[in-house]
C-alpha cells in the first residue's frame, strides 16, 4: 500500500483540496467554466470600462457605447472587452478608435482598480453584434 501522506495541520489538507477546486478550469464541448476569480475581475472591469465610455462619450451626441460583456483569461492578463455601438453603422469606426487609443483607456482603468488588482490586463475590444442579430432575426420571423 502506497504511503499515506502527513500534513502538519488538518487546514493543511482542507486548503489544498480547496486550492486545486478553485485554480482548475472545467473544459465542456464548446464553453470553458470560468473561475469564480475570473468573474469577478470581469465584473469589476466591466463596470469601470462602462462608467469609462459613458463620461467620454458623453461630449459626441448620438452615440452610446456600452460593455455587454467581459471575458478575462484564466491568468488574468488579458481581458476581451466586447461593445454594443449605438449607432450600429459606427460601431467598426468606434471600436477602431478605442482600439487605437486602448493605452489610455487601460491607463484610466488602472487608476480607478488599481488598489483592487494587482496588474491591470491588456485589454483588446470587439463589436458586439448581438442585438443586430437579435433585430434580424425578428425581421425574418415578421416576413
Amino acid at each position: 500500500a502506497p504511503a499515506r501522506r502527513t500534513y502538519a495541520h488538518p487546514q493543511e489538507m482542507i486548503f489544498l483540496f480547496f486550492l486545486k477546486k478553485r485554480t482548475r478550469i472545467q473544459h465542456t464541448k464548446t464553453q470553458i467554466v470560468e473561475t469564480t476569480r475570473q468573474n469577478k475581475i470581469a465584473r469589476l472591469i466591466q463596470t469601470e470600462l462602462s462608467d469609462i465610455f459613458q463620461k467620454q462619450t458623453s461630449a459626441m451626441r448620438g452615440v452610446l457605447v456600452s460593455v455587454s460583456a467581459c471575458r478575462i483569461s484564466p491568468d488574468l492578463s488579458i481581458c476581451r472587452a466586447y461593445l454594443s455601438v449605438f449607432p450600429s453603422e459606427r460601431a467598426e469606426e468606434i471600436v477602431k478608435n478605442i482600439n487605437d487609443n486602448q493605452r489610455q483607456v487601460r491607463y484610466e482603468l488602472g487608476t480607478r482598480v488599481g488598489k483592487q488588482l494587482r496588474i491591470v490586463p491588456e485589454l483588446k475590444f470587439f463589436i458586439d453584434d448581438s442585438l443586430d442579430y437579435v433585430a434580424h432575426i425578428d425581421e425574418l420571423l415578421r416576413k
